[in-house]
Parts: structure tokens; C-alpha cells; sequence
């Protein structure tokens, strides 16, 4: 197992992961929706967006 690599995808997707969900928020708020997330809230989303990155970089 590469651990660099590893290390490098998961820094990838956690860094990507709460700009792509502020860019559905930013979006869903031009068309008018509201939404109101709590820091628990936030944390789950994060990591769960994290995951699906991870999970959709090339091996």
C-alpha cells in the first residue's frame, strides 16, 4: 500500500469536500432555499463528502 498516496487522496478530499457542499448551499440559496446547518450537522456532511471523494478518485 502506498501511504503517500493515501495521505495525499485524503487531504485531497478533505479539502475538497466542504467547498463543493458551500457550492450546492451557494446554489440551492439563488434559488431560493434556506438552509440552517448546525456544527454537528456540518461535521457529518464533511466527512460523508469526503468519503464519496475518496471513493470517486482514480486508483
Amino acid at each position: 500500500m502506498n501511504y503517500l498516496r493515501t495521505m495525499k487522496d485524503l487531504l485531497i478530499s478533505l479539502i475538497l469536500s466542504p467547498v463543493i457542499i458551500y457550492i450546492i448551499l451557494g446554489i440551492a440559496k439563488a434559488f431560493g432555499a434556506t438552509y440552517s446547518m448546525e456544527h454537528g450537522d456540518t461535521f457529518i456532511i464533511w466527512l460523508l463528502m469526503a468519503i464519496l471523494i475518496k471513493n470517486c478518485l482514480p486508483k
